[in-house]
């Protein structure tokens, strides 16, 4: 079997220490089970759920073409390496658009299958998963199936959202949905504290395909919880050109210590809030900003400094959802931590075919934090508990240290999809969550 030493990296700055790196072809040839392995796609988890200590790493993005692209129907079916970026710039000037995506488009399509990844548009379309028509998935038993709801429906349900655990997946058809332009309409509205942003997202998903806010996670005393609710829905066809995206700009270097402080999560707190219309009316622009901000500056994850970073993200029922936030967004200002990037918005009640996948109904926060050792740790420890307490779950994919007492409880029936796991597949996250 071909391979070579790596070491690459979760997108939080974790390594896979002694792992090798095997091309998909020759895994697939030989299959061999004396050491665990994994498909590691572009890397863009935030933990160890993409990763696996001393074992083998399937390069999944040598999986990368677009094997055939119905027009008239949106239906693609690709390999599982292809770049969500890549099927960006095929479909869109087509009138297609994925019917949900992630934060980035620098994920790989089978990565999104394998963490059932969510978007701005939950509470209209649900996860990735319900979009996904079939995939070929290659077991260490030497099977290649396919798997669709009717046709083997059990690994089709525990591969969406399984984690990359239940064995390769090569190719995925995909149903796109059809957009009048390249834009989105976009509205930006301000609010003062968590009982104005549960009205206006309450009512925002009603009206609008998309929703999300941003939360000024300094803001404390009467500013406590302010932020800016951005609401958007795709833009009707123009004869105007389509608006145009600024170019990625690269993040040149890591430096010694965390960019991302008080100090300066302050400054640029105070300047993205103040840089927002003050008045709501749609705004045209183009989909690359509203749908991949962080996109525009390449690497920027090494702007927290030689540790990486550690994301937290819950999803908590509607029932204690105002509460749970409150709360959790005091704990992280009490504990002296900086969050750049806290996101918050409502999951609806469209449910996922996916075993294992994060979102339910309710609220979810999302916050991230420089690495900074054991105060981290123990801020992420309780950030866990309040969640849990909450009848919450934690997000697997974002994660790099929860305990396995954390993992039973988000995932009550994780024994359930174990059975139906490969057990040549396993990563630093699986053995850490469900280690006796």
């Amino acid at each position: 079997m071909s391979s070579a030493p790596v070491e690459p990296r979760s997108w939080g700055g974790l390594k896979a220490k002694g792992s090798t790196l095997i091309e998909p072809q020759d895994w697939l040839a030989e299959r061999k089970r004396n050491h665990p392995v994994l498909a590691y796609g572009n890397g863009r988890s935030y933990g160890d759920s993409c990763l696996n200590d001393a074992g083998g790493l399937i390069a999944a993005r040598r999986l990368d073409r677009i094997l055939s692209f119905d027009l008239q129907s949106g239906v693609v079916l690709c390999e599982a390496g292809v770049l969500l970026d890549d099927l960006l710039k095929l479909c869109v000037p087509a009138g297609w658009f994925p019917p949900v995506t992630p934060g980035t488009s620098l994920v790989t399509i089978g990565g999104a299958l394998a963490n059932d990844v969510h978007g701005k548009n939950h509470h209209r379309a649900g996860t990735f998963g319900r979009h996904v028509r079939s995939f070929e998935l290659a077991r260490s038993d030497g099977s290649l199936l396919i798997c669709t709801p009717a046709q083997n429906a059990e690994l089709f349900a525990a591969t969406i959202g399984g984690m990359g655990l239940t064995g390769l997946i090569t190719r995925v058809e995909l149903q796109l949905m059809p957009v009048a332009s390249a834009d989105m309409l976009q509205e930006a509205i301000h609010f003062d504290g968590l009982d104005h942003f549960f009205e206006i997202a309450a009512a925002s998903d009603a009206t609008h395909d998309y929703t999300v806010a941003w939360v000024d996670s300094l803001a404390a005393g009467r500013h406590f919880g302010r932020g800016v609710f951005f609401r958007a829905n795709h833009a009707p066809a123009s004869e105007a050109p389509p608006a145009k995206a600024a170019p990625a700009l690269p993040f040149p270097l890591t430096p010694p210590i965390p960019l991302i402080n008080r100090l300066s999560l302050r400054a640029f707190n105070a300047l993205y809030r103040a840089a927002q219309p003050r008045t709501p009316e749609p705004r045209r622009i183009a989909y690359r900003p509203f749908f991949y901000p962080l996109d525009r500056v390449r690497d920027w994850n090494r702007a927290y400094g030689p540790k990486g970073l550690r994301q937290f993200q819950c999803a908590v029922p509607m029932a204690h959802a105002r509460e749970a936030i409150e709360d959790m967004l005091r704990l992280t200002l009490a504990a002296g931590e900086s969050s750049f990037l806290t996101v918050l918005k409502l999951f609806g009640d469209v449910s996922s075919p996916g075993m294992m996948s994060f979102p339910i109904p309710g609220a979810t926060l999302t916050l991230d934090f420089p690495h900074r050792g054991e105060r981290t740790l123990r801020l992420l420890d309780a950030l866990d508990r309040l969640a849990i307490a909450a009848g919450g779950r934690v997000n697997p994919y974002k994660d790099a240290h929860m305990s396995a007492a954390t993992f039973a409880a988000s995932f009550p029936h994780w024994r359930d999809f174990a059975r139906r796991a490969d057990p040549a597949f396993s990563s630093g996250f699986w053995r850490r969550v469900t280690a006796a």
